[in-house]
């Protein structure tokens, strides 16, 4: 399920009323954890583990397929390696187009 190769304490926590814990600034701070976020909760021989969580909304779940960021990753290396063209007007832009279609 999940290993626990780097084991780091932060310290003893008390369950608090309603069954609230609080992981306290250092622990937040270093996993980058804001009021809000998810964590996933499993019990593992006994041990409680949180992982935290990102979900992604379904109308942008597209972006995150293997495909689309394939795609995006071959941008990228395009940027990177200077293969693009800026215009800094609509005119501009239009001439490079023309040229790239000569």
């Amino acid at each position: 399920m999940h290993a626990m190769p780097n084991k780091k304490s932060y310290g003893l926590i008390r369950l608090g009323k309603r069954s609230v814990l609080t992981l306290g600034a250092d622990l937040t701070r270093e996993l980058s954890l804001t009021d809000g976020d998810l964590l996933e909760l499993c019990v593992q021989d006994g041990k409680i583990i949180l992982e935290p969580k990102k979900v992604i909304p379904a109308d942008q779940e597209w972006f995150w397929t293997k495909e689309w960021q394939a795609g995006e990753r071959e941008a990228q290396t395009e940027i990177d390696t200077g293969m693009t063209k800026r215009a800094y007007s609509a005119k501009e832009f239009m001439e490079e187009l023309m040229k790239d279609g000569e």
